[in-house]
């Protein structure tokens, strides 16, 4: 080998050595994970999770007389629950609001003057965006059962303004245990 072609070797051979050997710096703490692991009481039956609430045709003459449709059945099944880990769930159901009818829900669409409004069996209102009273949980299976409805705003029922046509309106709801 030539001399020209050592010291290029050789230069090559430090360049490498240097940067391999050369410190790496870290940053402290820039990649952090946190959690919490939890066991719930229940599973939500599938066949529960998704639910579409059909109110069908809503007759405008009805709400300006009776102010609101019959209810409407929703049932929330809750299953292979393990009262051991809770006892009892609260539900909050959020979505958009209705300004005139506050705890109702807001409906989108053609149709105005109307909002939704869901109730327990026995007709005690479940405002929407705050939570449920607590409700006892068995072991084993259970069914959450309420009521959906279409209210009139009072505005558009005094004045007689509201506006037919179809309406549609999305909610989530999330289980708290106790």
């Amino acid at each position: 080998m030539t001399f020209p072609l050592r010291l290029a070797f050789l230069l090559i051979a430090l360049i490498t050595l240097a940067v391999a050997i050369s410190p790496v710096q870290a940053v402290e703490s820039n990649l952090q994970f946190g959690g919490t692991l939890v066991s719930d009481p229940c599973d939500l039956d599938p066949e529960t999770t998704d639910l579409e609430i059909d109110f069908g045709s809503v007759i405008e003459k009805d709400l300006y007389l009776h102010t609101r449709t019959q209810g409407v059945p929703v049932v929330i099944n809750l299953i292979n629950c393990d009262t051991t880990l809770g006892d009892a769930v609260s539900l909050t159901f959020k979505g958009t609001e209705n300004s005139a009818l506050p705890g109702m829900l807001a409906v989108t669409g053609t149709a105005a003057g109307i909002g939704i409004a869901l109730e327990t069996q026995d007709g005690s209102p479940l405002p929407f965006n705050r939570a449920t009273p607590s409700m006892t949980l068995a072991q084993g299976n259970n069914s959450i059962a309420l009521r959906a409805y279409v209210t009139g705003e009072p505005e558009a029922i005094k004045n007689q303004t509201m506006t037919p046509g179809d309406f549609s309106a999305i909610a989530t709801f999330e289980m708290e245990y106790n």
